[in-house]
């Protein structure tokens, strides 16, 4: 992923993880575009039908942004039988040591 030395508050990262079937790109990725969130980087793989995607994203400065991004990609995982989880960039590398 992108490195810009600094982490600010808005920025997640997402992480997609199921059998590979089309439509989950779309699906997050119209979330996403609904809250007006930016996708800074992104990277998918498919190994052996499992299909994996990272996304680091920027989320619009507006109150309950992050619970309201997550309540409906939430409700993705179910729908697409996927697991979708999303933490904010300075839980993920403190908790990753990136």
């Amino acid at each position: 992923m992108a490195e810009t030395g600094e982490s600010p508050r808005n920025r997640v990262i997402i992480t997609v993880l199921g059998s590979d079937r089309s439509g989950i790109v779309a699906a997050v990725t119209g979330v996403l575009a609904e809250y007006e969130a930016n996708i800074l980087d992104i990277s998918q793989t498919i190994l052996q039908g499992i299909f994996t995607m990272t996304m680091l994203v920027e989320l619009p400065d507006v109150a309950d942004a992050f619970s309201q991004i997550q309540g409906k990609l939430d409700g993705l995982c179910e729908q697409l039988d996927v697991q979708i989880t999303m933490q904010r960039e300075e839980v993920f590398r403190f908790m990753y040591r990136l």
